[in-house]
């Protein structure tokens, strides 16, 4: 499986210990990195510029020479987060039959990421993103169109060569389903303090879902 997680620095053992300067790009992903940790405190305060540079040890000036604004950083985490969950559902693709068992363990590939990434959880509900720039939203609702989209493709190829007669209709209305589910899973996850766990009974739900 792929690393889900935002990159972190890798030591040069040729480099001296001590640099003064993180390299080009360095800083930008220690910015999403904090800003992603931040967001991961059940029930936390909205996170500030001032927040984010008080715990990374910069001025605000610092962020802003790498992000254009606010909103610009949390574009940052939802393209990660998209880049993250189509490169697992690729993988799927890869690996399982079209249909059924390929859409059930697409679900469970992105719950899984959600459960390891809570702070990222928090941005693909909205929750982390009240307040924000609205156009962050409409972002995050074009990520979940493509992950419907996906599974409706699948459930549509499973469904051709079986005598069901509006295979395209089925599809339709189980894709929808199971995106209603893995938004209702993120939600309650998110609003019991990243207590609930995503992954409760899955199996036994994605049966009853298929």
């Amino acid at each position: 499986m792929s690393d889900t997680h935002l990159p972190s620095e890798v030591p040069d053992p040729n480099e001296p210990a001590a640099r003064k300067r993180p390299r080009p790009g360095e800083r930008r992903v220690q910015i999403l990195q904090t800003l992603a940790a931040m967001l991961e405190q059940p029930g936390g305060e909205r996170v500030t510029t001032a927040a984010l540079s008080a715990r990374l040890g910069v001025s605000e000036a610092a962020l802003y020479r790498h992000f254009a604004s606010k909103a610009q950083m949390f574009e940052g985490l939802i393209d990660f987060i998209e880049h993250s969950l189509m490169a697992l559902i690729r993988q799927v693709q890869e690996r399982e039959p079209v249909g059924v068992t390929q859409a059930a363990r697409m679900v469970t590939m992105v719950l899984q990421f959600a459960e390891k990434n809570p702070g990222m959880t928090r941005v693909m509900t909205g929750e982390a993103l009240v307040l924000e720039n609205g156009r962050l939203q409409e972002r995050v609702n074009l990520l979940f169109d493509k992950v419907e989209a996906v599974l409706r493709q699948t459930l549509r190829e499973g469904a051709a060569g079986t005598t069901t007669n509006t295979p395209s209709v089925d599809a339709q209305i189980k894709a929808s389903l199971l995106m209603a589910f893995i938004v209702g899973r993120l939600q309650q996850f998110v609003r019991s303090g990243f207590k609930r766990s995503v992954m409760t009974h899955l199996d036994a739900c994605l049966v009853l879902l298929s």
